[in-house]
């Protein structure tokens, strides 16, 4: 392989330019102190929408902007998926799960995750989502205070295993939702993180499993649920089952993703409490400002800091040249603040979707999209809940938000409020 930057004479490539090099030996320790602004601010400093760094003392192609966004999304020149060994993913990320789509899924698991995540599944989320909040609703108002992160991972762990149809007894709520919340949020840093999450996603993988091999045995999951749907999964070759594990799997990577909306649920209510005026706007109850104002949210907040990729083939980009099996990372958070695509990107200004459709790699909240793709099979339910769930709080909740850390922690994945957005005095409207 020649160095990066450097085609090889057989290429005679003429405007070939040098991809400049963010200084120093290893960059990791710079990454895990700011996850989400390292890239840009680094593309920033050396005038470039491509930067060589050294992560996990990897040579990696750190890529920023819509332009960045499209080309990574091309899947004829960069692969996306099982591309980072599981201890860097770890070591990169806090533990927290990155989405690495992008490879070329049996057709059967893509009819499963299609049929999961289309409109009529939404529907039926909802529907399950409105119904454990109204359940639990009363037992939050009869507290003095509540964290309102922690409320939200309870009421979607039980919201999602109920829509899955998995049976969940009372006494394993709190388990359940810490094993799932920790898959994208551990309580910890570093090897404390990629350990408890390894632990979690174990002891998760082995409960749902049982409950599979019961299922077969005899009826478990509700008739007609995904993971009724789950437990039938058939392999690429001799159109066997699926097993157990790794349906379990499967069902696991369908409510991980559910829990983890209690992240937005938690940086809507933080957006609220910070542009107060919108409550007046929202009051109204139009789709329209709903969906404005939880795709800012979407656009503004921090979610996933970036994703990784590998060059499928030797290309030049830009007068950049990337080589094949170089190892790539776009940056989401800098994309969605590029001043290119988004006039006043440090702003948190719902209106600009009013009526707008952003460009198809303008907007990467939770990594872009081929032209023919969805952007992400779970996108529609995680839009569906963020706008239930802000509707809940502005149209039918009044709460008071007393002092405390409402910082967000950027040094960390996912970046919340500091102290998980509290709220006392809930009174039903």
């Amino acid at each position: 392989m020649p160095p990066i930057g450097m085609a090889p004479d057989a290429l005679h490539v003429p405007l070939l330019r040098p991809v400049p090099v963010v200084p120093g030996l290893d960059q990791s320790l710079r990454f895990l102190a700011d996850p989400y602004r390292f890239i840009a601010r680094e593309c920033h400093r050396l005038g470039s929408d491509v930067v060589l760094a050294r992560l996990m003392l990897q040579p990696t192609l750190c890529l920023t902007g819509p332009g960045a966004a499209e080309l990574f999304y091309d899947c004829t020149r960069v692969r996306r998926a099982g591309l980072v060994p599981e201890p860097k993913r770890a070591g990169l990320f806090g533990g927290y799960a990155v989405p690495t789509s992008g490879g070329d899924p049996h057709p059967s698991r893509m009819r499963f995750i299609v049929a999961t995540s289309g409109p009529l599944a939404a529907a039926a989320l909802v529907t399950r989502a409105l119904r454990e909040w109204d359940r639990l609703l009363p037992h939050w108002c009869a507290r003095p205070r509540l964290v309102l992160y922690g409320a939200a991972q309870e009421w979607l762990a039980r919201t999602a295993c109920a829509w899955a149809g998995i049976p969940l007894a009372r006494d394993e709520v709190g388990s359940r939702t810490a094993q799932l919340a920790a898959l994208f949020d551990p309580p910890a840093g570093g090897l404390a993180a990629h350990l408890r999450a390894r632990l979690a996603r174990r002891d998760a993988e082995t409960w749902l499993a049982r409950l599979v091999q019961d299922h077969r045995r005899q009826w478990v999951f509700t008739e007609d649920s995904p993971a009724a749907a789950a437990a039938e999964l058939v392999d690429s070759q001799g159109g066997q089952r699926l097993p157990a594990r790794l349906a379990a799997a499967e069902l696991l990577n369908l409510l991980r993703p559910i829990v983890a909306v209690s992240v937005f649920v938690a940086l809507a209510a933080h957006a609220l409490h910070r542009h107060p005026g919108w409550r007046d706007s929202l009051a109204d109850g139009e789709d329209g400002d709903l969906e404005a104002f939880v795709q800012e949210v979407r656009r503004f907040y921090p979610f996933f800091p970036a994703v990784p990729g590998q060059v499928r083939r030797e290309f030049v980009w830009e007068g950049w040249h990337f080589p094949q099996g170089a190892r790539v990372m776009l940056d989401l958070y800098g994309t969605n603040h590029d001043a290119r695509a988004w006039p006043q990107p440090h702003e948190f200004r719902p209106e600009r979707f009013f009526g707008a459709v952003p460009g198809l790699f303008d907007f990467v909240p939770h990594g872009g999209r081929a032209e023919d793709g969805p952007r992400g099979p779970g996108e529609g339910l995680t839009l569906a809940l963020m706008k239930l769930a802000l509707r809940q709080l502005a149209l039918h909740l009044r709460y008071q938000v007393p002092a405390q850390d409402l910082d967000l922690r950027m040094d960390r994945p996912p970046a919340l409020p500091r102290d998980r957005f509290v709220v006392e005095r809930l009174v039903p409207i």
